[in-house]
């Protein structure tokens, strides 16, 4: 049995960021189930903070501070946290409607990058790449890949 270290392996994620990875989508995952059970409160309070605890596991606490600290980001760290705050005080739909306009300023530059991922894979790219939706998500991504 061949034990996988960073010497001899070519992809090396470490365990911190496995769990990270998935307290995130898990987060992600009871937000939107928080938002399907027509906003109930509990399972959007369980998304926040599993989606909070899995961001700085994944790149690190103090990567994640700097982040959310970056003087053009504070408007929407102000508004997430903000909608955090209301969703804990039973305040779902209002909570999440500003926790969404919060992610769309943090996150709103890796959507490019997403889209032009999405593309890439193989029955979802076939979809988006439908003529339709070409127009739609070429004005999201732009003619190439940022990198």
């Amino acid at each position: 049995m061949v034990k996988y270290t960073r010497s001899n392996c070519i992809f090396f994620v470490l365990p911190r960021v496995e769990i990270g990875v998935g307290l995130t989508a898990v987060g992600v995952l009871f937000m939107l189930m928080g938002v399907f059970m027509l906003f109930d409160a509990g399972l959007l309070a369980i998304g926040n903070i599993l989606f909070l605890a899995g961001i700085p596991l994944t790149i690190g606490v103090q990567r994640t501070l700097t982040f959310f600290a970056q003087k053009n980001k504070i408007r929407g760290t102000i508004c997430f946290l903000g909608g955090i705050f209301l969703v804990f005080c039973k305040w779902a739909v209002i909570g999440i409607a500003i926790e969404l306009f919060g992610i769309l300023n943090l996150f709103g530059d890796f959507f490019p990058l997403i889209f032009s991922f999405l593309r890439q894979l193989p029955i979802i790219g076939s979809l988006l790449n439908h003529p339709g939706l070409t127009n739609t998500f070429d004005r999201f991504t732009g003619p190439a890949l940022p990198v």
